[in-house]
């Protein structure tokens, strides 16, 4: 069996590999897919693969995406050849959720007003920090990461309100609200943090007049993906005041271009795209992996986290 990774792990992890599955043939080459027509499983971060590259892959059965985002992938070619996909869906949420935390309390207590004091070595005492307990958090997508900052969230006092397509009840919610009915609380909201993915359903979800119905010193947040609001709806609603500030982890184009207007404005921050980023981030997705490997091999071609290529996740 040959199982090709298209980034390359640390040397400890591709030991760990080929300990454990000593009658696997591993190939570990960045973004070289020379070895993709006889590969019988792909490890890829999934956005490195194109329909020309799916076609000429006579053998392969599986694709394991280490991350969650799927949409940069060739779907239809996928589907078109009944490859199975699956993703490390849940292993983001601990990076995720302390990249919000970290954020939302760098903010509330002038963090950056005081880093910015102390290079030019002033003592400023006129913070106007503020706190956490006692807000509302409306949180778009409140599932494995969404569920893990509402959590901490609400260890900080928070109240927290679910939003999702059904309205069902969501772990560490205190209340649920489906998208439809969304606008109904965002006036109430301290907070508007969003972890969708990208799906026909979530682009461009959020549009002016959600922006026009939350608190003008709100706190938006979004950590899924960049189309989930239209750059120039985004964009207007910093600059007319229409929300208090904006921390973006996702953008529309990525890499954000060196002109944006983003980069010069005070209620922004720019994080570009790494609220995931964890030194532990492959070891965990092998955690997942190399279960489903094991099963694989004995014959159970259902891999955990299965992604659904007409759907979208």
């Amino acid at each position: 069996m040959d199982v090709l990774f298209t980034f390359v792990p640390r040397e400890n992890q591709q030991e760990r590999l080929q300990a454990e599955f000593p009658e696997v043939n591993f190939r570990f080459l960045y973004k070289n897919k020379s070895f993709l027509p006889t590969a019988d499983i792909v490890v890829t971060y999934g956005e490195d693969l194109t329909a020309e590259d799916i076609e000429s892959a006579d053998n392969l059965k599986w694709i394991m995406v280490a991350s969650a985002g799927i949409e940069k992938m060739p779907h239809a070619a996928i589907a078109k050849k009944g490859i199975i996909v699956s993703n490390v869906k849940g292993i983001h949420k601990t990076p995720m959720a302390e990249s919000a935390l970290a954020h939302l309390l760098s903010l509330k207590r002038s963090l950056p007003f005081i880093y910015e004091n102390q290079r030019n070595r002033e003592w400023n005492r006129k913070t106007k920090s503020s706190e956490l307990a006692g807000s509302t958090a409306v949180l778009f997508g409140p599932g494995a990461i969404g569920s893990e900052i509402g959590r901490l969230l609400q260890a900080f006092g928070v109240k927290t309100i679910g939003c999702n397509r059904s309205g069902n009840d969501a772990e560490y919610m205190d209340e649920m609200v489906s998208i439809e009915n969304v606008s109904a609380v965002l006036p109430n909201a301290d907070i508007v943090l969003s972890v969708l993915p990208s799906t026909k359903e979530t682009y461009h979800l959020l549009k002016k007049e959600h922006f026009q119905a939350m608190k003008e010193d709100a706190i938006f947040m979004n950590l899924g993906r960049g189309d989930l609001v239209e750059d120039q709806v985004m964009l207007e609603a910093l600059e007319s005041g229409e929300i208090g500030y904006a921390i973006l982890d996702v953008f529309e184009e990525e890499p954000l271009p060196a002109d944006h207007p983003y980069w010069k404005m005070d209620n922004v921050i720019i994080s570009p795209h790494v609220s995931s980023h964890s030194g532990k981030y492959v070891e965990r997705a092998l955690d997942v992996f190399i279960p489903n490997l094991h099963a694989w091999i004995k014959g159970d071609k259902s891999p955990s986290n299965p992604v659904d290529m007409k759907r979208g996740y």
